[in-house]
């Protein structure tokens, strides 16, 4: 729960706190384009004045001088941030600004310190300090690295050479939240793809170094308890391709929502309004709302205005519409903030069902039986191309909605032989260059075009070529723990027929806290064990000292925490677990989820569809800076 609170204080407190002076003074705030997301997830506008900030830059922009004010830059250490922090100042007898509190969201690489030393801005830099908070707190229990360029890296081959600049950067992003979270947690990965290990190693690198920095990093009750999880995608593909029905991922899913912002038109008896709404935590009606399935959300909103339109004495009918909310806004005006939250949600809930009723609704009975293995009754189905034919043949099915059905078959199979493939394309007509997106999903790990070879002992992935990928030769068929049949079954859970299928990651999560979890597949990262450090903590070889001069520490300290990464995305089905499972944990575990980026089905097929692109992702040494919003 302390995720924001955490990144809060510690720009309130270590940044904008230790350089106010006193209340006359104002400065500039700039930053660039991860802190200014981290700032805006977490903190208000009035907080930052409050703080004596009078303006906030982005760094990469033309700004007017303002050579009389001090600025607070608040950047990522990368090539392009600290070129433009030395722009600023690199006209002695036009500054931009009077001088500069340089504050580093992480370790400065050596060469990039030495470079900033030896320029003229280091005669204008009064602070420099990092203050270690290199990743996004989407929401309480959710945080992101903002760099979806990490699923390219990561499972294209081709990309290998710039795959490890990448990592590294990755590994530095989570120590800076187990840092800020002030967990010093042991480091486990699933052990059935390769490259996590390596990248569980890093990360531990990255973690001993915070800790020689910062000894109380892991003390508290139970803190010897908590564990970082590394996953690959492949550990359940499942999840990611599925229509959800839950409120967060069934809109992210099918209504055209862009950075969080949802944008509609609220039609009025006299006009028509464009809104725009931040879906956000700062929403409590949206925080209460986006985990439950739509079929409660809208009898819920209903309630909840109902109820407040009596507890007002406004009035309303048993089932409140927008005409209904309309007329309450021309009789109530002072509160038009909490009934336009009302309607925000009203319409948002009734955009999702016209949405499902419209074409998913014929789709999410096929994909839950393909995901669970059997019907609404339990019963094993023997034939899905009975139930698959007739939406593979239907015109008005989208081709990626066809994707996503013919990749659930192809998982729920272990795998098919290319010629079955060629049918199912050819039966959905599917695009020439949209086909590699079924074929790439096997860069992932995950099986599919298969053909057992003479002797029976090995798949062999042959012809590949015809495809557009190379020819894979694997071993013996692995156990796929992510489907229904090799799972505990959650019978008493599956309230609603459309949602049977339960995302992989809650049964990890769970197992996790019971410490359940199979050492044969998810094993503990070797070199450094929490038992055997005698109580020494590993010593500082960073950068010298410069970093070490910090205004106090903020961490948050609770019980133990399971932090879990997934490399390649996270989907919205896979956060809500995080929250149902420390919701009914009893014995005092957090649950935290992220990723690299997080992703809706469409974004994930769109990054399957970039994998078989040659090359290096970029071709720069300066990696770190690429960013796009999600």
């Amino acid at each position: 729960m302390a995720l924001k609170l955490s990144v809060q204080q510690k720009i309130n407190q270590d940044v904008l706190g230790v350089v106010r002076k006193s209340a006359n003074e104002w400065r500039v705030l700039v930053v660039d384009q991860l802190s200014m997301r981290m700032v805006s997830a977490c903190c208000k506008m009035h907080e930052i004045m409050s703080n004596g900030i009078t303006l906030v830059e982005d760094i990469n922009k033309r700004r007017e001088p303002l050579a009389s004010m001090e600025a607070i830059y608040l950047i990522t250490p990368t090539a392009k941030s600290i070129k433009a922090l030395m722009n600023d100042f690199s006209n002695t007898s036009d500054l931009q600004y009077k001088c500069a509190h340089v504050f580093f969201t992480e370790a400065c690489p050596d060469e990039l310190f030495n470079e900033l030393c030896k320029s003229p801005v280091s005669k204008f830099i009064k602070t420099l300090k990092e203050i270690n908070i290199a990743f996004l707190p989407y929401e309480s229990q959710v945080f992101s690295l903002d760099s979806p360029e990490t699923f390219q890296l990561y499972y294209n081959p081709s990309k290998a050479g710039s795959r490890i600049l990448n990592l590294e950067r990755c590994a530095e992003q989570i120590a800076t939240l187990c840092a800020t979270l002030g967990e010093y947690p042991s480091v486990r990965y699933r052990g059935e793809f390769d490259k996590n290990a390596d990248f569980a190693h890093l990360v531990q690198q990255k973690l001993d170094q915070y800790k020689a920095d910062d000894h109380t990093m892991g003390e508290g009750q139970q803190k010897d308890r908590s564990q970082l999880i590394i996953l690959d995608r492949a550990f359940d593909p499942v999840s990611p391709l599925l229509h959800e029905l839950t409120f967060q991922a069934m809109a992210f899913d099918l209504l055209p929502i862009e950075n969080d912002v949802y944008r509609y038109e609220n039609t009025s008896a006299t006009d028509v309004q464009e809104k725009e709404v931040l879906l956000d935590e700062n929403d409590e009606l949206w925080a209460d709302l986006r985990h439950m399935h739509i079929a409660v959300v809208s009898q819920k909103v209903t309630q909840m205005l109902k109820n407040f339109a009596e507890e007002k004495k406004m009035g309303s009918s048993e089932k409140a519409s927008m005409k209904d909310l309309s007329q309450m806004l021309k009789r109530m005006p002072q509160y038009q903030k909490e009934l336009s939250r009302y309607s925000t949600h009203l319409h948002l809930a009734e955009e999702c069902m016209k949405a499902y009723q419209g074409h998913a609704d014929k789709l999410c009975k096929v994909e839950q039986d393909l995901a669970m293995g059997t019907n609404q009754d339990g019963e094993k189905i023997r034939d899905h191309m009975r139930n698959i034919v007739p939406i593979l043949l239907d015109q008005s099915v989208s081709v990626y909605d066809k994707i996503r059905i013919i990749l659930l078959y192809i998982i729920s199979k272990g795998g098919i032989t290319e010629e079955n493939l060629a049918k199912l394309v050819q039966h959905a007509q599917i695009p020439d260059e949209e086909k590699c997106i079924l074929t790439n999903m096997q860069n992932l790990g995950v099986p599919i075009v298969q053909d057992l070879s003479q002797d029976g002992k090995r798949i062999v992935a042959t012809g590949m070529g015809s495809l557009g990928m190379p020819n894979i030769q694997a071993s013996r068929r692995k156990t796929q723990h992510y489907l229904a049949l090799n799972r505990k079954e959650r019978v008493s859970e599956h309230t609603y027929q459309m949602s049977r299928w339960t995302p992989y990651i809650k049964d990890l999560m769970e197992e996790a806290i019971e410490d359940k979890m199979d050492a044969k597949f998810f094993p503990y990262h070797s070199a450094v064990s929490r038992g055997v450090m005698g109580g020494r903590a590993p010593v500082s070889a960073r950068y010298g000292n410069w970093h070490k001069d910090r205004a106090g520490q903020t961490n948050y300290k609770s019980g133990p925490r399971m932090i879990f990464f997934i490399i390649g995305g996270v989907s919205y089905s896979e956060i809500r677990c995080a929250y149902e499972v420390t919701k009914a944990c009893k014995n005092n575990f957090e649950v935290l989820i992220g990723s690299d980026h997080l992703f809706n089905p469409e974004t994930f097929l769109r990054d399957l569809h970039e994998l078989n692109k040659l090359g290096p992702y970029h071709d720069s040494t300066d990696l770190h800076s690429q960013y796009r919003d999600m």
